[in-house]
């Protein structure tokens, strides 16, 4: 998060622009699922009741259609009244007349030692042929996670490409006066607590490799960046010089962060060794600059800047030196975030009161407005680059949703009865 540019609502001023984080409403561990709208295609598939998943801790094949779905790549279709598992033959004269292109079946059972023996086949629906088989074993607690290893594997053979379902997604809320970050699926579920404290926490940032979270803490009463190991809880500051630090963010080679550090006067971007070292200054203007965002290969820095008089995105040498502006479109464009594959640049811009996610192909500076929202925030890209998580208001409260590139397919996160902020989507876990 961007202490210096951002809506309003969502914060209090104190002096010389240090903006404390606020939130309302009680904590939310688990979500709702809702997908609307229809992608430009979209393969139909059909997801069976996977055999013995009534007698498990979780139903497999609700999480696989869900999160199929939730891709924008696929259309489940009603699943027919009838056993199967990944042994069956499937009578075709059934499936044919849903129009179904790929069918997904399975078995769940539970072990001698209480782990579980998790089973899936994939089927050419139209050609009626296997396509490919799956199989797992884990623990109780790891049930979801297999889960979303079948919609993985599901997704790359039907797409070619990788999924994310085995991903993570961190956010912030509060309740009762106490902070809340949060790690949960990239679907929401089996979310836990990875550090409760009375004041503020912002800015959660996943290292590359999505075994330590940096994020911002006001626990000393002023913004103070953390790097907080997930494992085993344990964590250290990286940046707490005088003044104001935040907005971290993981270099590729997760051995460095940069971070806004107001220590020599101004909000000034600086590279900080994260074992330790002296910062390293990158910018030198005297204009305010911060949020930082890398290109996937480190060599590049986008970052908001008012030297121009409103926010807008710049880009720069990883290391330093001159800045070209990037966006144009819009006077006050904010929260950059950078497609892993590069190729995409996604920012909230502020349209009349409130902001809407943009996205810009940096290839051709074509600029395609993703959401008709007006409290939107903090875009964050999943690994393939194929989906966005952000924050926004909905129906009066503050949720978060996925949306397709196109724009075509959202996916509400909706907290039961809580505010939900701050959201980033972590790399794919093994």
């Amino acid at each position: 998060m961007n202490l210096l540019f951002f809506p309003v609502r969502w914060f209090y001023k104190l002096l010389n622009f240090l903006v404390l984080f606020a939130l309302a409403g009680t904590a939310c561990a688990q979500f709702r699922v809702e997908v609307t709208g229809v992608g430009m295609t979209q393969l139909p598939v059909v997801v069976v009741p996977f055999k013995g998943e009534m007698a498990a801790p979780q139903k497999i094949a609700g999480i696989v259609q869900s999160d199929l779905e939730r891709s924008g790549q696929f259309k489940a279709l009603s699943a027919p009244a009838m056993a199967l598992d990944e042994m069956s033959r499937p009578d075709w004269a059934v499936f044919r007349p849903l129009s179904a292109e790929a069918l997904v079946a399975g078995s769940v059972t539970r072990l001698a030692d209480g782990r579980y023996d998790v089973r899936a086949r994939l089927w050419d629906a139209v050609k009626g042929q296997e396509k490919a088989d799956f199989k797992d074993t884990v623990s109780a607690a790891d049930l979801r996670l297999s889960a979303h290893r079948v919609s993985d594997w599901v997704y790359k053979q039907l797409t070619g490409s990788v999924g994310v379902f085995t991903s993570r997604i961190s956010y912030v809320t509060k309740s009762a006066g106490r902070y809340n970050l949060w790690i949960a699926d990239s679907d929401g579920e089996g979310a836990r607590s990875a550090l409760m404290s009375p004041e503020p926490i912002i800015s959660p940032s996943w290292s590359p490799s999505g075994t330590h979270l940096a994020y911002v803490s006001f626990e000393s009463r002023k913004p103070v960046v953390y790097v907080h190991e997930l494992a085993s809880g344990q964590r250290r500051v990286v940046a707490n010089y005088k003044g104001s630090n935040s907005a971290p963010a993981w270099a590729p080679d997760s051995r460095s962060l940069v971070a806004t550090l107001t220590r020599d006067g101004g909000s000034q971007l600086y590279r900080i060794p994260v074992q330790g070292g002296e910062p390293q200054r990158l910018t030198q203007s005297g204009s305010i600059n911060t949020e930082p965002a890398f290109s996937p290969d480190g060599n590049t820095l986008y970052f908001v800047s008012d030297r121009g008089g409103n926010p807008q995105i710049y880009k720069m040498s990883a290391q330093g030196g001159p800045a070209e502006r990037v966006t144009f479109v819009g006077n006050y464009n904010i929260s950059p975030a950078i497609s892993p594959d590069g190729r995409w640049l996604a920012y909230a811009s502020r349209t009349g009161s409130g902001f809407r996610v943009q996205l810009m192909e940096l290839g051709t500076g074509q600029v395609t407005a993703l959401t008709d929202t007006n409290g939107d925030e903090r875009p964050s890209f999943a690994p393939n680059s194929r989906l966005l998580v952000y924050a926004t208001e909905h129906q009066g409260q503050e949720a978060l949703m996925t949306t397709t590139l196109d724009g075509r397919v959202k996916a509400r996160l909706a907290g039961q009865g809580g505010d939900i902020r701050e959201p980033h989507w972590g790399p794919v876990r093994p």
